[in-house]
Formats: C-alpha cells, sequence, structure tokens
C-alpha cells in the first residue's frame, strides 16, 4: 500500500508529523509513504525506514495553479497512490487532493478543529483541545490506518550532524542550554531584555553556555543579545537543520517560545521550557509530550483575555502586552529552580 501524506508548512506543524509517521514505519511494515513537504524540512524524515519525501518549493517552481498541477502530474507520474492524507487542509493541500479525486484516488482530509480553536481564542470555551498530533493519527485512522503512539525521540539526528554536535559541546562542565527567543509573530515573543535577564539570573547560579537558536534573517536579533551574554554562543545561520537537530537532541534543556524549536526540542526528546503569550498549549500546539509544568504562561484565570490567537496572528486586545510583560524573568528563573533544572 503507497500514501501521500501532504503537509508543506509552517515548520513545527511538518515536524510534529514525526510521530504518527515513525507510528506507520514501526506498526506497518507495508505502507510506503510519499511525504510532500517544502525541501528544508526533509531532515525530518531521512530516518525513518520505507518513507520517500517529494520536495516542493511553492513560492517558485511549484507557485500557483500551473505549480500546483506540475506536482500533481509529476507525483502521479512516478507513483500509483491508493490513498492520499492531507494534513494540512489549506487551498493548496485542497487542489492537489482535487486532482486525485477526480483521478480515482481516495483522500482523507484533516480535522483542523478551526470552530473548536475560535471558542477557546475568543472566551466562549476555554478548555483544551486535543494536540495536533493527535489530530494527525485521527486522520490516518479515518483513512483506515489504526496507530498506537510511538514513544520517542521521534526526531533523530543523523551520524554526520552527532559529529558536529559533538564538536559543539566539548565543555562538559558546563550546562549546556539551548535559548530560541523568537518566533514568527510578535504575540509570541517575549521582550528580549527579558530573555537576556534570565541567561544572566541562569549564569550567576552555575557555569553555563548558552545557544542562540533562531531564522538567519533573525541573526541581527540575536547578536545584539549575544553581546549582552557572554556566555552565549550564536546558532541561527551557521549550522544546517539536521546539525541543528543534532545540537538541540543533545543539550540539558532548551528555553523557547511558542515556536518551531520548541516542537523540535520535544520532538528529539529534549526536556522544552515553553513561554506562552498571546497563544497557549489549550489549542493543541504544546510541545508534545512534555509535562504540563514545563510550559509557563500568565494562567487564563488571572488574565481571562488570553489566549487571544491560536497563530500568534494580530495585536494585543488590551494595549499593554500583559501576558508577557507580567511575565517576569524572576517569575521564570523560579520556575526553572522549581523544577530542579539545574
Amino acid at each position: 500500500m503507497k500514501i501521500l501524506v501532504i503537509r508543506t508548512s509552517a515548520m513545527g506543524d511538518v515536524a510534529l508529523a514525526a510521530p504518527v509517521i515513525k507510528s506507520v514505519t514501526i506498526q506497518r511494515s507495508d505502507i510506503e509513504i510519499v511525504f510532500l513537504t517544502r525541501p528544508p524540512y526533509k531532515s525530518f524524515f531521512s530516518s525513518f525506514p520505507g518513507v520517500k519525501v517529494y520536495s516542493s518549493d511553492f513560492s517558485d517552481q511549484h507557485s500557483g495553479l500551473r505549480g500546483i498541477i506540475k506536482v500533481f502530474r509529476e507525483l502521479k507520474k512516478e507513483h500509483k497512490f491508493d490513498h492520499v492524507i492531507d494534513l494540512h487542509n489549506v487551498i493548496r493541500s485542497k487542489l492537489l487532493c482535487l486532482f486525485f479525486r477526480l483521478s480515482g484516488v481516495p483522500v482523507t482530509v484533516i480535522d483542523k478543529g478551526r470552530s473548536e480553536k475560535k471558542g477557546v481564542t475568543s472566551g466562549l470555551n476555554k478548555v483544551r483541545l486535543i494536540h495536533t498530533c493527535e489530530r494527525y493519527y485521527k486522520a490516518f485512522e479515518t483513512a483506515g490506518i489504526h496507530l498506537k503512539e510511538t514513544e520517542g525521540p521521534w526526531l533523530v539526528p543523523s551520524p554526520e550532524g552527532l559529529k558536529r554536535a559533538g564538536q559543539l559541546l566539548r565543555e562538559k562542565e558546563l550546562l549546556q542550554i539551548g535559548i530560541a527567543p523568537l518566533a514568527k509573530h510578535n504575540l509570541k515573543m517575549w521582550p528580549a531584555e527579558n530573555m537576556i535577564k534570565l541567561m544572566q539570573l541562569i549564569a550567576g547560579k552555575r557555569p553555563v553556555r548558552f545557544w542562540l537558536f533562531g531564522g538567519k534573517e533573525e541573526t541581527p536579533l540575536l547578536v545584539a543579545m549575544q553581546e549582552e551574554v557572554p556566555e552565549a554562543v550564536l546558532v541561527a545561520g551557521t549550522l544546517s537543520l539536521e546539525e541543528e537537530l543534532a545540537l538541540i537532541s543533545r543539550l540539558d534543556f532548551m528555553i523557547s517560545m511558542d515556536s518551531s524549536n520548541m516542537h523540535m526540542a520535544a520532538l528529539s526528546g529534549t526536556r522544552v521550557i515553553s513561554l506562552w503569550g498571546g497563544t497557549d498549549p489549550l489549542t493543541g500546539f504544546g510541545a508534545w509530550k512534555q509535562p504540563e509544568e514545563y510550559s509557563i504562561r500568565i494562567p487564563v484565570g488571572e488574565l481571562t483575555c488570553r489566549p487571544c490567537t491560536v497563530y500568534g496572528k494580530g495585536k494585543c486586545r488590551r494595549g499593554d502586552f500583559a501576558c508577557m510583560i507580567w511575565l517576569t524573568p524572576e517569575r521564570v528563573f523560579e520556575r526553572l529552580i522549581n523544577l530542579n533544572l539545574f
């Protein structure tokens, strides 16, 4: 049986498909998967046997309707699919699924629970929704592929990546902490001065090395933070994604915003302390299988406007960004101490 699985973005959401893909490779050796995603994310699935990655670039050679048709024709020519599972459910994937349906291939589309999520962010129903990984599992179940969850790690670094990580982590006596202080949207970002202060508090407690993660375009902001903390080393723009995964898997723990780095750490089996502002794990995007107390945020009962967004888009309704401003460095540092992380 051969299935096409579609999830092209965003990075963290693509990475979150790793647990269900791992379950397939372990429990259903009769299934071959072709995973359609963007070229940079191929590293997430390179360790899984029986999984082929089809790289698409919808901002370049596969842009627009013509590009989607090109993807369909190439996939149809190279593979005879028994089923298509759409884990994305956006316009591009819907069009691609339409073409497969018209050609006689059964299609299953994920239920993203959009109305449920809107109920949480609007304040109508602040309940914990199922995790995105669980929604992926449900999509496979709807397609007739019944799976059990597997134990981690779910992202396995390459031998080359681990070799590079070993070269970087030579100072065995130091506490090795990853810092991912940025996110795609402002409502998910802690003020930079708060993260700097937190790193300084940690460095005053014991010998430590901080590794600053982020996108290449975020390098100037990270360099400015590095200048304030002598114990910090810049990772952004210096390592490949495979090398970053390997380094993350070797850290003592990661401190991250609600971002792809949070998911990469959790899926690599590394403890991750996540800081939440306008978004919240309630909507199903928390760090997979991490303890609840590792997610630090102002309680909903204390600040009833949060969460105000699912993905971090928009502006603060109060105008004072209380969800992040009230989350002081001292408050986070105290939580780290109570969790016995150092």
